[in-house]
């Protein structure tokens, strides 16, 4: 029997722009049932309503007792306090978020950013489950003295730390929707990828072919599976975008390890459904640009197995052994 199995179910909730998904996932970090309802991107009361509502829908299906309830969002998260400082794709300015959807479910809540809730639960239960220390996806190094405290531990003095993929890269590059030009984000993520294969698809250019023909030349049509499928079959220019991808990614990662110095390092996201066409890259650029190279250890980079799970997995996983 697994050592987990006899743990309480948590709800783990993943707040996006577009949809809330939510989980009852158990002590082995397994999902056993799973619920989703649309964002209602454009009101804060709605989106917090929707949240405890699905919250409440999740309860009743558990055949067992809840033991904690965690919620993961793109936002500035004082993880301690449940508190919101900014969402740059949601309406939420300095917000208590854990506090309102207690309010209503009438349970303790717990609030993380998505990045670092996903980094929890690739850590306990994915890629970093054997490893002493991690840097996943967004998140910030975890270690594992840090599993079993009551809170979250706090990302600096506001909460706000570990946003790795705000280091800005090239202050001329796209605006950033944390306000910025040139983020890592803009550079190195599924967005970044969609973005230039549409510029790519409404230029004159003959690389932009095969995408044109599978979007029918609707370039919002164009999806990153497209992308990662026309890669698949051998398409240059598709190859081309996830190979730029993974070498700002690489970049990138270079740099963070000059601060935090991980022993591994996870690639999430659904960009990272590409494997080696983008793990390929984003390792030779970081090879070329980490500090001491050829004179140190160098952290091994793989991909994330827990997949668009990660962060309810995480999310769960932090409510229940923050009370343990």
């Amino acid at each position: 029997m697994d050592e987990h199995d006899d743990t309480p179910t948590a709800i783990g909730i993943d707040i996006g722009g577009t949809k809330i998904a939510g989980a009852l996932v158990d002590g082995a970090g397994r999902i056993t049932h799973r619920e989703q309802v649309a964002t209602p991107a454009d009101d804060t009361t709605a989106i917090i309503e929707a949240t405890a509502t699905l919250v409440t829908t999740l309860t009743e299906a558990a055949e067992g007792p809840v033991e904690g309830i965690g919620i993961a969002c793109a936002a500035f998260v004082d993880a301690r306090a449940g508190h919101v400082w900014f969402a740059p794709n949601l309406p939420w300015r300095d917000l208590d978020l854990a506090a309102e959807v207690a309010s209503r479910v009438d349970r303790e809540v717990v609030v993380e950013n998505d990045a670092n809730a996903a980094a929890r639960g690739e850590y306990r239960f994915g890629a970093g489950s054997d490893c002493d220390d991690m840097l996943p996806g967004d998140g910030r190094d975890r270690r594992r003295r840090r599993l079993h405290q009551r809170r979250p531990p706090r990302a600096g003095a506001f909460g706000i730390g570990g946003e790795v993929g705000h280091i800005v890269l090239d202050p001329s590059g796209p605006r950033c929707g944390c306000g910025n030009a040139g983020c890592l984000e803009v550079f190195a993520s599924g967005t970044a990828l969609v973005r230039n294969a549409r510029e790519l698809v409404t230029s004159p250019s003959p690389l932009g072919e095969a995408l044109r023909a599978r979007c029918g030349g609707d370039p919002d049509a164009l999806t990153g599976h497209d992308i990662t499928e026309l890669a698949r079959e051998g398409d240059g220019a598709s190859i081309e975008l996830l190979d730029e991808l993974g070498t700002r990614l690489g970049q990138g990662i270079a740099s963070i390890c000059a601060v935090l110095d991980p022993g591994r390092i996870a690639i999430g996201g659904g960009v990272a459904d590409a494997g080696d066409l983008l793990i390929g890259p984003t390792r030779t650029a970081f090879a070329k640009h980490l500090i001491g190279r050829g004179h140190r250890p160098s952290p091994e980079i793989v991909p994330a197995t827990l997949g668009n799970d990660a962060g309810i997995v995480g999310a769960a996983t932090i409510a229940r052994e923050g009370r343990a």
